[in-house]
């Protein structure tokens, strides 16, 4: 029996890293050993199972406060992208609002412009006629001295 432990070791070893094709031979050897050979096999294997499922047990736990963790920061993450899009509409919002104002206040200033502009050539025009009109004024003085 104290040699089977460690064959029965060997074919454990054997299925957990063979390809699953090549199992057949090796689970063969099992029935083929001594008698009761299947059972402390099967005891083994049990043993064996036991023991990754611990293992598995144990990496899941460690990781289990790695995903909460990672959970929590992406709850955190989604509330502040929340905010952030509340602040950026709210920005663009204000922006938009602003944007109108100066738009207004451009219309005006175009139009006080045009309106310059007009003034200005009003006053040209009127400064050409001004030698025009002082003929007038001393025609018409001169008129009312012959009179």
């Amino acid at each position: 029996m104290a040699e089977s432990l460690p064959e029965h070791d060997r074919i454990l070893q054997e299925i957990e890293s063979t390809d699953t094709a090549c199992v057949g031979p090796t689970l063969r050897s099992v029935y083929d050993d001594q008698p009761n050979a299947h059972q402390r096999f099967m005891e083994k294997l049990d043993a064996c199972i036991r023991n990754h499922d611990r293992e598995i047990e144990k990496m899941c736990n460690f990781h289990h406060q790695g995903f909460v963790d990672a959970i929590t920061e992406l709850l955190k993450v989604r509330a502040d992208a929340e905010k952030l899009k509340v602040q950026v509409t709210d920005t663009n919002r204000r922006l938009q609002d602003a944007g109108k104002e100066v738009i207004a206040q451009t219309e005006e200033i175009i139009r006080c412009r045009v309106q310059q502009r007009n003034i200005t050539t009003v006053v040209e025009k009127l400064q050409l006629c001004l030698p025009v009109l002082e003929m007038y004024s001393k025609l018409k003085e001169q008129m009312n001295v012959k009179r």
